[in-house]
């Protein structure tokens, strides 16, 4: 059985809920502070309009084997000749999985969906790689269920000999953050601001915290930013400050890794700031914006999750629910002159978790 398969509630309310407060931030208990509705986590003031992000942005503001070897025959083994009787192993299918956020349901439904896992929840894909783009927790009700279904994954592809992977998402960094600095002041830019009051903000589920152990910590903690896999450069964001951690994909990655390890509060913040801003790409220049990260890193394009494909359309529904006619999320959104593809098809918004087969068709 999936780990958490079968917590929270089974229906979701078919509503734009990407920004909203969750209702317990509003109760009394260590891991909630009273927030007024409408005003920004340490910021003193109203919430801007989250769909157009001024510059500054901070997301304080609701956003969005053992072996037993027993006796053994030591034998003499020429390897250049073993190497030139194997038969030379090509990778399997590459797949991508945009934000889950806790829909641990539908994230098992659309794996069986590509063939990923069967009916029990188990790897069956073989030889097959997936990549998850980060964000697994927050907003859904059951990250950490996500978390050991990834973890899991990880480990019976890799004995099928394939692999499962996953990138940090902004949403891990919040999570981390949360729980290691709490309700430490961080210099948010905007004013001072805390991670625990930002996460609450932000979708912060309390039975995620409740059941997060020192291995999702830790596992969280050494994930990637980003990589290049048959050409496609996969990141979390669609944003260019990648840049602002070095000049090539081992660099951004050890650098992001030491910061967090350095485990100093107001560091991770500015990751954290940084991870959260998007939209680089979809608007005049945006194709450019893309360029200047396939230049630095390589490839050919560019995979992102982070911002729901119905935002990077400009149509959505209401919060209310009374209007949901946006666009129907179908697969992945290819744009930038066909240099970038978004991956967050909006699941927690009553949109569709996508698990994608790459390369797409141009």
């Amino acid at each position: 059985m999936t780990q958490g398969a079968g917590q929270g509630p089974e229906v979701r309310t078919p509503t734009v809920r990407d920004f909203r407060v969750p209702a317990y931030v509003h109760e009394a208990g260590p891991y909630g502070q009273t927030t007024h509705p409408g005003e920004a986590a340490g910021s003193g003031g109203p919430a801007e309009d989250p769909e157009g992000f001024p510059e500054g942005y901070t997301p304080t503001q609701r956003d969005l084997p053992v072996i037993n070897r027993g006796d053994t025959l030591q034998v003499v083994v020429d390897p250049e000749a073993v190497a030139a009787e194997r038969p030379t192993a090509r990778p399997g299918p590459l797949y991508v999985v945009g934000d889950v956020h806790g829909y641990l349901d539908e994230l098992i439904a659309a794996l069986q969906e590509q063939g990923l896992i069967d009916a029990a929840g188990n790897w069956s894909a073989g030889t097959s790689r997936l990549w998850f783009l980060g964000d697994f927790t927050d907003r859904g009700p059951d990250g950490i269920g996500v978390i050991d279904l990834v973890m899991r994954l990880s480990a019976e592809a890799a004995a099928a000999g394939g692999y499962c992977k996953a990138l940090m998402g902004n949403h891990e960094l919040l999570l981390l953050g949360a729980k290691r600095f709490g309700d430490t002041p961080v210099n948010s830019g905007a004013g001072t601001a805390t991670f625990q009051a930002a996460w609450l903000l932000n979708g912060g589920q309390k039975t995620d915290m409740d059941r997060l152990q020192d291995h999702h910590l830790q596992w969280m903690a050494r994930l990637d930013a980003m990589e290049l896999v048959d050409n496609h450069l996969l990141v979390h964001s669609d944003t260019t400050a990648y840049r602002d951690y070095g000049d090539s994909i081992e660099a951004v990655n050890d650098t992001i890794r030491e910061t967090i390890t350095r485990n100093d509060a107001d560091e991770v913040w500015d990751l954290f700031r940084k991870f959260t801003r998007r939209f680089s790409f979809r608007d005049e220049g945006g194709a450019d914006a893309v360029r200047s990260l396939l230049d630095v890193y390589g490839g050919t394009r560019i995979v992102h999750g982070h911002s729901p494909i119905p935002y990077l359309l400009g149509e959505v529904g209401s919060e209310d629910g009374e209007d949901n006619s946006g666009p129907v999320v179908n697969g992945p959104y290819t744009y930038a002159d066909g240099l970038a593809v978004a991956m967050d098809g909006g699941v927690t918004m009553a949109g569709k978790l996508l698990v994608q087969q790459l390369p797409l068709d141009s």
